[in-house]
């Protein structure tokens, strides 16, 4: 990958390439699922106990290297179990659950030692080849390195997805060396023992082939998480979601869509995002971990762990940090930046205002250029505004402050002192006119020569 950060780490489609794999383990309800972790393992581990604190890991100790070895420390971690060890890659993210229930189900009914998850390619070029016996049976796998260019013409490749009968696998284990061109102990052997020791080797062959498809770097990521965004849009719109550009649309697998959404061009849904019916996002916009009511309109747009509430409005160009909570039929508006705000029912900001830490009451009117002071360089305070209040345009509230419920607030003013209900509260400077500044301090300029000519025009009215 090109990347201080574990292979493991990188994501697809909202979650990291683990945590899929984790989901795709889970679907078979393991009684023990244990991950193997070897390079920066330091990275890893912290984000399964986060993501995953059901599973065990197990780290890959000492010289020794590949599969067969990563299977002994995990094996001896599980002790003496009997039953089926199913195995997986960390890097397969498009493995799908149903798939995985399907082969144990199939390695049960045919009584089989393994069973091997197989798919066909146009190119297997790095891939183990799957040498099948008379029977349909897999006799063995051959890796790439080591293939007769018979072996290597083969197109139906190991996924390295397998299900085990546990004592088989601990015999193999024990038996596998690392004589081989890649010197490492490979998992594969285990298969070759198993044939020799006259034991069923199955294979399950997928017809979709990007379940057995891995990641090894930047250019294979991109791919994965275009056509696995692909098959989640694919799937809201089955169920009726309107999408109007798929191709300018990303949705995290995570996200939660109704009925009746409609998604504008060039939107990003993120993370546990969710969407009630009658909603309309984009274009242009971005929501995280937000949650959207039913007929709400959010239009270019950036929300992080933001509540917007059924019928409001959000944008164009407005952005919504942590904390914020819209009320129902709530309103805001163009170039509008919230943080921790809770706006009651019906209220609006409808233009260039900043609200920090604010609590907004039902009804009340934010007006142009207004802004929550909230930071007083030490710590962060919290202004109040009641219900059916007035807030004039281009005025300051230099928190801790209260405006009351059915208040005004002058335009222009810096509020300092909470303000009563009922009460107008005006804090701005007197205004004064200086007759003839202009022609004195300004001589020349176009100005001067515009206020010359209107005084004249005004002489002769």
């Amino acid at each position: 990958m090109k990347s201080a950060t574990s292979k493991l780490l990188h994501t697809v489609a909202g979650r990291s390439l683990v945590s899929h794999a984790i989901r795709s383990g889970e679907s078979v309800r393991p009684q023990r699922l244990v991950a193997v972790v070897g390079m920066l393992r330091e990275q890893v581990e912290p984000h399964l106990a986060e993501v995953a604190p059901e599973v065990t890991t197990v780290p890959q100790t000492d010289d020794a290297y590949g599969t067969g070895h990563a299977m002994r420390c995990a094996m001896a971690a599980l002790g003496d179990i009997d039953g089926e060890v199913v195995v997986l890659g960390g890097d397969v993210p498009m493995l799908q659950g149903e798939t995985l229930t399907a082969m144990v189900t199939s390695h049960r009914a045919q009584q089989s030692a393994i069973t091997i998850l197989t798919a066909r390619v146009p190119d297997p070029t790095g891939y183990g080849r799957i040498i099948r016996g008379a029977n349909g049976d897999v006799d063995r796998i051959v890796e790439q390195k080591s293939g007769t260019p018979e072996e290597l013409a083969v197109d139906e490749i190991n996924s390295s997805i397998y299900v085990f009968d546990a004592r088989v696998l601990r015999d193999g284990l024990a038996r596998i060396t690392d004589d081989n061109p890649a010197g490492e102990y490979l998992l594969t052997d285990v298969i070759g023992l198993a044939h020799g020791d006259g034991r069923r080797v199955s294979a399950w062959l997928t017809d979709d082939t990007w379940q057995t498809e891995g990641v090894n770097d930047r250019v294979q990521l991109a791919g994965m998480h275009a056509e696995m965004n692909r098959r989640i849009l694919h799937r809201h719109m089955l169920a009726g979601v309107t999408i109007l550009d798929p191709s300018t649309t990303w949705i995290h697998d995570e996200v939660e869509l109704a009925e009746d959404v409609t998604i504008q061009p060039g939107t990003f849904l993120e993370g546990a995002t969710t969407v009630a019916s009658g909603a309309v996002i984009g274009p242009e916009t971005t929501l995280i971990d937000c949650e959207v009511g039913r007929d709400a309109h959010v239009t270019r747009t950036h929300a992080e762990l933001a509540v917007i509430g059924d019928r409001v409005e959000v944008g164009p160009y407005a952005r919504l940090r942590p904390g914020t909570e819209l009320g129902t039929a709530s309103k805001i508006g163009t170039f509008v930046e919230t943080k921790n705000t809770k706006l009651g029912a019906g209220a609006k900001a409808p233009h260039l205002s900043y609200l920090g830490d604010g609590i907004v009451g039902e009804g009340a009117n934010i007006g142009a250029g207004v802004i929550f002071a909230n930071y007083d360089g030490v710590s962060k305070s919290t202004t109040t505004v009641g219900r059916d209040s007035f807030v004039g345009s281009d005025s300051t509230i230099v928190a801790p402050r209260t405006i009351g419920d059915g208040c005004y607030v002058g335009a222009g003013s810096t509020i300092t002192r909470d303000v009563e209900p009922g009460e107008l509260a005006v804090a701005r400077g007197s205004q004064r006119n200086i007759p003839g500044w202009v022609a004195r301090k300004r001589s020349g300029t176009r100005t001067a020569e515009a206020a010359a000519a209107a005084a004249e025009s005004k002489e002769h009215e």
